[in-house]
């Protein structure tokens, strides 16, 4: 958990290598789905253009047909769901049915003014998805990919009227989950202002060594 552009997909990916993690990443399925131009992806694009949230219905759906596939041996992260009180109650009752609990619920902590910063200036790959930011972390040619060479995006989500919506959303509807997991005693709270390295091993010390084979679920992102 975190604010849109704490530093969850960093850390998520590097905990994914780690812990040799299947990634379910709602915003991926749904930004896969709106290049596809299918139905669930024109609908959900409607609200993602505007910094919304996506009905709970319809994320919901999708994280259940994910999870009953049950193709991950290893256990899996979740990123960017849930992103409410309801789609936690949700989760909660699909894991029940597959026998599973989650290990631990990971926020990365982060300012609000720090995060509008950041997310301003983000590009994105057009065609393999890398990341940079055009202070921090710049590609070697303006605009151009480092790893492909294609061009780079600025999302409809990281324009500064939808990161302040998304922020807002943040607050009043998903910021709740952070008491809704500290009930559960599965809240761990890490500093993201810090640097990836110090932040990632932050979070590993905290849930400890793989432990690959075990048919628990791992960190939730």
């Amino acid at each position: 958990m975190g604010k849109p552009g704490a530093g969850k997909g960093t850390q998520a990916t590097r905990l994914l290598d780690y812990y040799q993690l299947k990634h379910i990443s709602t915003g991926n399925v749904y930004r896969d789905e709106i290049s596809k131009r299918s139905l669930i992806g024109i609908e959900a694009e409607k609200y993602i253009k505007k910094g919304e949230l996506v009905p709970d219905d319809l994320t919901n759906d999708i994280v259940r047909e994910i999870l009953c596939r049950k193709d991950y041996p290893n256990g899996f992260m979740l990123d960017g769901y849930p992103r409410t009180e309801t789609q936690a109650i949700a989760l909660n009752q699909m894991l029940a049915s597959l026998g599973l609990a989650l290990t631990a619920c990971i926020n990365v902590d982060v300012s609000d003014d720090i995060l509008l910063n950041r997310m301003a200036g983000r590009r994105v790959c057009s065609t393999c998805n890398a990341t940079y930011h055009i202070h921090f972390h710049p590609s070697v040619i303006p605009g151009v990919c480092d790893v492909c060479g294609s061009a780079l995006i600025q999302r409809a989500d990281d324009l500064e009227e939808s990161v302040l919506n998304r922020l807002r959303i943040y607050n009043n509807k998903t910021r709740p989950l952070l008491n809704f997991y500290q009930k559960q005693g599965l809240l761990q709270v890490v500093d993201g202002t810090r640097a990836t390295d110090e932040v990632f091993a932050d979070i590993t010390k905290r849930l400890g060594e793989p432990n690959h084979g075990n048919d628990q679920i791992e960190p939730r992102n």
